[in-house]
């Protein structure tokens, strides 16, 4: 049996190669067990853990430099965010949300009928996971960040105004996925986030007083839902667009 005998020189070029190849698999591997890499929302740690153990959120510091994979943004000043009514989240109407991917859509519905539609960006970095969910709380701002630092991945954004947690069984509440106000771009109608659905915050602001759980304390910064105070059904649908 012959075996192919290798110079020096192609035997150092092949080490290399093994090796920088080596190296790219290792990363690929454990990125996403890096702490500071998530291709999901990802709001702020311990505001999440408050509110999935059903505790209030302070307010929190007011920021005034976000960034968005390298560019730096400037977000709404937490004084410009009004308190909430909670008449509009309230109806013994039958209501629910739907999400339509595939045309970058969310409509509020109401007995049947549509009675808001807002145009809206969602999953690009990451999918917004398909079917039926219930938002679990609702919060007058949150802290959202994730990615690698000089990666050109790295978003860093407080301030996120309006912000609608939902999950269901499948889909779990720690996850983080959300209907929220975007002040980082303006390119509502194609995705353009880690699967959150990203709103106008007018619009965002519209249905978070529409939807339920009713916002009971005007002064309150998160409203978790309850047996009492149950969420809005959340329906997501379709396939987003690839631009």
């Amino acid at each position: 049996m012959k075996f192919l005998r290798l110079t020096r020189s192609e035997s150092r070029w092949l080490s290399i190669f093994s090796f920088f190849g080596f190296i790219v698999f290792a990363l690929f591997l454990i990125q996403p067990l890096l702490s500071s890499y998530r291709a999901e929302p990802l709001a702020d740690a311990t505001s999440l853990k408050l509110l999935l153990a059903g505790k209030p959120l302070p307010v929190p510091a007011d920021e005034r430099t976000g960034e968005f994979y390298g560019t730096k943004v400037s977000p709404p000043l937490l004084s410009s965010l009004p308190e909430v009514s909670g008449v509009l989240g309230h109806s013994s109407a039958e209501r629910h949300v739907e999400v339509d991917l595939t045309h970058q859509k969310v409509y509020a519905v109401e007995n049947g009928q549509k009675v808001y539609e807002f145009t809206v960006s969602t999953g690009k970095w990451a999918p917004t996971p398909t079917g039926e969910f219930t938002i679990w709380a609702k919060v007058r701002s949150q802290k959202m960040s994730g990615g690698v630092p000089g990666t050109g991945t790295y978003y860093y954004l407080p301030n996120v105004p309006w912000v609608m947690f939902f999950g269901s069984n499948e889909i779990p509440a720690s996850r983080g996925f959300s209907l929220h106000g975007t002040y980082w771009h303006n390119n509502f109608g194609h995705p353009m986030s880690h699967g959150c659905i990203n709103m106008r915050i007018e619009d965002a602001k519209t249905l978070f007083e529409w939807a339920d759980p009713v916002v009971t304390n005007a002064k309150a910064w998160s409203t978790n839902s309850s047996a009492d105070n149950p969420g809005t059904k959340i329906i997501i649908y379709g396939t987003a667009p690839r631009s």
